[in-house]
């Protein structure tokens, strides 16, 4: 692959790009042009990693440049990063829920139970398109449902309501705010912070009084 291939917009559409697909309908998942989209899908092309046919695409899975990339993003991004960016690229009706919700409310100011060796990702997938998702992780090599590493636990639903957080989906503040309070035991530190950032009124003080 060029060198100039090696950017953020190629990353994504190799992401996004399913196996038959077009221009307009990758441009819409990654949130970029169609044109400037179609610019790096033509040279793409040109790389063999996709086959034109009518007005699309066929994503040539056994390319060995498209290979590589796989792996390249795969082994120099942060994994956990990988997996939350990777997921918004899918198309698909999902959230994040449970304790990804209140990371997400909280703008990554509040985490627990989770580390490097042990990262579970709790989301919901709309039943009606749990195959694209799952076609989508096997592409990628992303886990679901394991004891170690970074994985994802779907929780599969007929439908799925969110809430928009900067560039994900998430679970309605009022809605994790009940979680939150069904496990004040984990999650009374974090209300506070709800509570000073989106002035709910909750009345939580979860922090020592100081006496100094």
């Amino acid at each position: 692959m060029k060198m100039d291939m090696i950017n953020p917009y190629v990353m994504k559409i190799i992401i996004a790009a399913r196996k038959q697909d077009s221009i307009s309908a990758i441009a819409e998942r990654i949130n970029v042009s169609y044109g400037w989209t179609h610019k790096w899908i033509s040279e793409l092309i040109g790389e063999g990693i996709f086959k034109e046919k009518w007005k699309g695409v066929v994503l040539q899975e056994n390319n060995k440049i498209y290979k590589q990339t796989i792996k390249f993003m795969r082994n120099n991004v942060n994994p956990v990063s990988f997996y939350y960016t990777a997921l918004t690229l899918f198309g698909i009706q999902y959230c994040f829920t449970k304790t990804d919700a209140v990371y997400i409310w909280t703008e990554g100011r509040y985490n627990i139970a989770r580390y490097k060796a042990f990262y579970p990702i709790f989301i919901k997938v709309k039943k009606s398109e749990y195959t694209t998702f799952l076609w989508y992780c096997k592409k990628l090599g992303l886990k679901i449902n394991k004891k170690r590493g970074v994985f994802y636990v779907p929780e599969i639903t007929a439908e799925v309501a969110y809430a928009k957080k900067g560039m994900y989906q998430v679970e309605s503040l009022d809605t994790t705010i009940k979680f939150m309070k069904e496990n004040a035991y984990n999650f009374e530190p974090a209300l506070e912070m709800i509570d000073e950032m989106y002035c709910k009124g909750l009345g939580i003080k979860y922090r020592e009084a100081d006496t100094a």
